[in-house]
C-alpha cells in the first residue's frame, strides 16, 4: 500500500513542483493562514517554546514571532515542493535559494582531517542540502562539497510513504541517484562512517543536532540552552571523538523569504584532543546566538525539551 500512497503523492505534487518559485511563495500566505489561523498547528508547543526560550519577551513579541515563523514553516513546505522539480539541477542553479560565505572553512578542515562533521540545525531550509554542490559561493572560492564525499544524515519518519518521497526529493539534482549513498539513517551511520574511515574516505558528514535524544540513544548533558535545561545526543560527536574528525558549525541565517546564507565556524581540527561534552556545548552556544538573532528562523513545533 505504501507503494501506491507514494505514486499518488507524486502525482498529486507533480504540477506543483514545475511551477515558479515566486508562486510558491505567494502560496505560502495561504498553507500559513491555514496553519497558524484555521487549525491553529502546534500552536500550544509553539508558544511554550518561545515563552520558556525567550523569558524576557512580553507575549506580543511573543506572538509576533509566532506569526514570522509560520510564515517560515509554509516556506519551507512550498520550496522543498519547488525543489523536487530541480531533476535539471540548471534550474536549482537558476534561482539558488542558497549561499556559502566561506567554504573555505570546510576545505581547509577537510585537508588536515581525515574526515568533517558538520553540525547543523533546524534554522534555514534543511530541505536543500542535497544539492550543496551548487549553492552560490564567492567567486574563486573552492568548494569542498561532491557528490562523493557530502553525507547528509537524517532521521527516518514513521511513514514509508513520506521516506521514500523525502529521500527522492532531497536528492533531486544528484545525477547518479542509483549508486547515491550519501543519504544515511541515523541507524546506519556508525557502520557507514566507520566503513568509511576504514577506507580513507574523507566524507563531510552533515548533522543535524538539535533534536532531542531519541529512545535509548546515547544522550549527553550540555547545561542551559535557550535558558532550558538540555540534553543532546552525543553518537555524532562520539565517532568525530574517537576518529579525530575536525567539527565545524554550520549557521544558516535567513537574508529574505527564500534566501538562505550558510557561515562556518570550526570548533575544532581534531576531536580526539578534545572533550565531547565541550564541542556540544560550543555548538549550542553558538545556535543560541544565531536563534536570538532570528528568532523565527527556527523550528519551534518540534519538542525539543522533553
Amino acid at each position: 500500500m505504501h507503494k501506491i500512497g507514494y505514486i499518488l503523492l507524486k502525482a498529486l505534487l507533480w504540477i506543483p513542483a514545475h511551477l515558479p518559485l515566486w508562486f510558491h511563495h505567494a502560496f505560502a500566505h495561504i498553507i500559513c493562514w491555514i496553519m497558524r489561523d484555521v487549525v491553529h498547528y502546534r500552536r500550544d508547543v509553539v508558544m511554550t517554546n518561545l515563552s520558556r526560550s525567550f523569558p524576557d519577551k512580553k507575549y506580543k513579541e511573543l506572538t509576533e514571532i509566532a506569526d514570522r515563523f509560520y510564515l517560515h514553516l509554509a516556506d519551507i513546505i512550498v520550496e522543498g515542493i519547488w525543489y523536487g522539480g530541480c531533476t535539471n539541477p540548471k534550474r536549482f542553479v537558476k534561482n539558488c535559494p542558497e549561499e556559502m560565505v566561506n567554504p573555505e572553512v570546510i576545505q581547509d578542515l577537510m585537508d588536515k582531517s581525515p574526515a568533517v562533521m558538520i553540525l547543523n540545525s533546524h534554522c534555514g531550509n534543511w530541505e536543500f542540502y542535497g544539492s550543496i554542490n551548487y549553492f552560490d559561493r564567492p567567486e574563486g572560492s573552492p568548494c569542498p562539497f561532491t557528490e562523493d564525499n557530502v553525507v547528509v544524515v537524517y532521521k527516518r519518519p514513521s511513514s514509508k510513504v513520506w521516506d521514500r518521497f523525502l529521500r527522492e526529493n532531497r536528492i533531486t539534482t544528484v545525477s547518479d541517484k542509483e549508486h547515491f549513498d550519501g543519504y544515511v539513517e541515523t541507524s546506519g551511520f556508525l557502520r557507514y562512517a566507520l566503513v568509511n574511515l576504514a577506507a580513507g574516505k574523507k566524507k563531510l558528514y552533515n548533522m543535524n543536532t538539535d533534536q532531542a535524544p531519541y529512545r535509548n540513544a546515547d544522550r549527553m548533558h550540555v547545561g542551559q540552552f535557550l535558558h532550558q535545561d538540555t540534553y543532546t545526543m552525543a553518537g555524532g560527536v562520539a565517532i568525530a571523538c574517537k576518529k579525530g574528525m575536525s567539527v565545524a558549525y554550520m549557521n544558516v541565517s535567513c537574508v529574505k523569504r527564500g534566501r538562505y546564507r550558510l557561515t562556518f565556524t570550526p570548533i575544532c581540527e581534531d576531536a580526539s584532543r578534545e572533550d565531547p561534552e565541550q564541542i556540544m556545548k560550543t555548538y549550542y552556544s553558538l545556535l543560541q546566538r544565531d536563534i536570538e538573532a532570528q528568532p523565527w528562523n527556527y523550528l519551534w513545533t518540534h519538542k525539543r525539551w522533553k
